[in-house]
């Protein structure tokens, strides 16, 4: 018989059911209106759309990503823009590849911006491109690899805190002043595009889009599991102790560096995940995504939905850029940066714990003060005067 503390029931309680619930239903709903019904249909749900809300829960997976460290470790990356577009980069070279003698100067295995600027053959690093598995290990393995590099340094020298932070955003400074060089081998600065297939799937077709979205949905929610499984179990616990008293924590004998490592390493491979599945519902990768300013934009979604509540990153990723969408069309475009600094000061003065997170408190005090009304003794029984 299962009990309250069961791990499946920690990793899966109401609030998370609920959340992959609604997820579950996007990911058939809106590939199913899609597809099901004519554009003349009230019910149709246009293919730009559809790629539209494929690339914000490609944002709500990096949103995740950071929540991961932020809110449970204490690690505020403001660089994790690089290892999304690493990914973006990874899989853009596999797209590039299947593009063949279709591109503009027809060179049966060069892309068309190494025919443009001369380039004599094929660099070593875009070897294996053509090849989807080996696509897939380079989508993961590069954002992690330069992580744990990353970390590996930054945490056994005990950095932290806003020299990290900087830290963080000189190296995606540093990555999108190279990738804007032509010869670094990425196309400069148009970056990839020219898609044509997918696995032999027309990516502009009505069906990829579809199918698309549905593997970011999952992504989501496998995303979502994989860090409700690390911070509901002993290893979440550490982090948090980390987060909050770490030389305590070392003092108690863990090695907080390498719970930091791990946990930095892993949330870079899924912003890599993020990045890969952005790019075929977009069009394009190029050095605009190391921008310093993605990332921070990105930090901003998890305060706004909720540091450390996991949904909360999630919703705030698909608010802020649904209404970045709305406000940056039409008359309200120039004002958007001030919405975005707006939100944030509103934010973090009236909502410090976001959203979901001031939900959370809300709920916890309501419980507290039902379960304190419950246990409180009845009142004495009025005493029989002795006859």
């Amino acid at each position: 018989m299962m009990t309250g503390h069961h791990p499946l029931i920690r990793m899966l309680d109401r609030g998370a059911l609920i959340f992959l619930a609604v997820l579950a239903v996007i990911a058939v709903l809106v590939p199913f209106l899609n597809l099901a019904f004519p554009p003349s249909s009230a019910l149709h749900v246009p293919t730009y759309l559809v790629a539209l809300f494929g690339k914000y829960l490609c944002y709500a997976l990096l949103a995740l990503s950071i929540d991961l460290i932020w809110g449970y470790c204490g690690i505020l990356s403001l660089g994790h823009g690089a290892f999304f577009a690493l990914g973006g980069y990874a899989m853009g070279m596999y797209l590039m590849r299947q593009i063949g003698t279709r591109g503009v100067y027809a060179h049966p295995e060069l892309p068309d911006f190494m025919v443009f600027l001369n380039w004599p053959e094929l660099p070593v690093f875009w070897y294996g491109f053509q090849h989807f598995p080996y696509a897939l290990l380079m989508i993961l393995f590069v954002p992690g690899a330069l992580a744990f590099v990353f970390g590996w340094f930054a945490f056994r020298s005990r950095v932290t805190g806003v020299y990290l932070s900087i830290i963080t955003q000189a190296l995606t400074y540093a990555l999108m002043l190279g990738f804007f060089r032509n010869n670094f081998g990425f196309g400069g600065n148009n970056g990839l595009t020219d898609f044509k297939d997918i696995l032999g799937f027309n990516v502009q077709a009505q069906g990829t889009r579809a199918a698309l979205f549905f593997i970011s949905c999952v992504a989501v929610a496998l995303g979502f599991l994989i860090c409700r499984a690390l911070v509901t179990s002993k290893f979440g616990k550490v982090l948090v102790a980390v987060r909050d008293a770490e030389p305590r924590t070392r003092f108690l004998g863990y090695r907080a560096e390498s719970y930091k490592l791990f946990v930095f390493t892993l949330s870079a491979c899924m912003a890599g995940v993020a990045g890969a599945l952005y790019v075929p519902q977009v069009g394009i990768i190029n050095p605009s995504e190391f921008s310093p300013a993605n990332s921070i934009e990105a930090v901003i979604w998890v305060a706004v939905g909720g540091r450390g509540t996991l949904i909360g990153a999630v919703l705030g990723a698909v608010l802020v850029n649904y209404g970045k969408t709305t406000f940056t069309s039409g008359m309200l475009a120039p004002y958007w940066l001030f919405v975005l600094g707006g939100l944030f000061i509103v934010v973090t003065l009236l909502l410090p714990r976001g959203i979901v997170g001031t939900w959370q408190h809300w709920r916890s005090q309501q419980k507290a003060k039902a379960d304190e009304a419950s246990s409180a003794p009845p009142a004495a029984a009025a005493v029989r005067p002795a006859e």
